[in-house]
């Protein structure tokens, strides 16, 4: 599932889409965008299809992930610390960073909004209120999930 307001960048996969990059967290690989860019198309298609929910699906994740790191780029993935209990997957607690940054749009987000989305809705909402990010889609994704009108 790719979201509207990635869809400027998504079709040619040019950017690393959202439910990849709730994967890389999942199975802890920090993915660089200039790495990213080294994938072909295929190779791009498969990280964003395949599963990555259970154990062994993360499992493999990793190591496919690492084997076309390796093919392309010469080295695996750098580690990445692995939440066990990340904020996306708490729908009873909206997230500091998801507040502040609704409240400077000047959006309001109801724990009852937050309890509503998906965990990759609300990975996205997240990843789009870091201060790091380049935050423009934070709004559009706002709208795309029917929080504001």
């Amino acid at each position: 599932m790719f979201f509207e307001f990635e869809a400027d960048f998504v079709e040619a996969l040019r950017c690393i889409p959202m439910q990849v990059r709730l994967k890389l967290d999942t199975c802890g690989i920090k993915l660089k965008l200039q790495d990213w860019n080294h994938f072909n198309q295929a190779e791009r298609q498969i990280l964003v299809e395949s599963p990555c929910l259970t154990a062994s699906e993360i499992s493999d994740y990793r190591e496919q992930l690492n084997q076309v790191l390796i093919k392309e780029t010469g080295k695996p993935g750098t580690d990445l610390a692995v939440d066990e209990n990340p904020p996306w997957m708490d729908a009873a607690t909206v997230p500091e960073s998801v507040s502040a940054k609704a409240q400077e749009l000047g959006v309001t987000i109801t724990l009852g909004q937050w309890a509503s989305l998906q965990p990759l809705q609300r990975f996205a909402l997240i990843k789009l209120s870091r201060s790091s990010h380049e935050n423009k889609n934070f709004l559009p994704a706002v709208r795309e999930f029917h929080l504001v009108a």
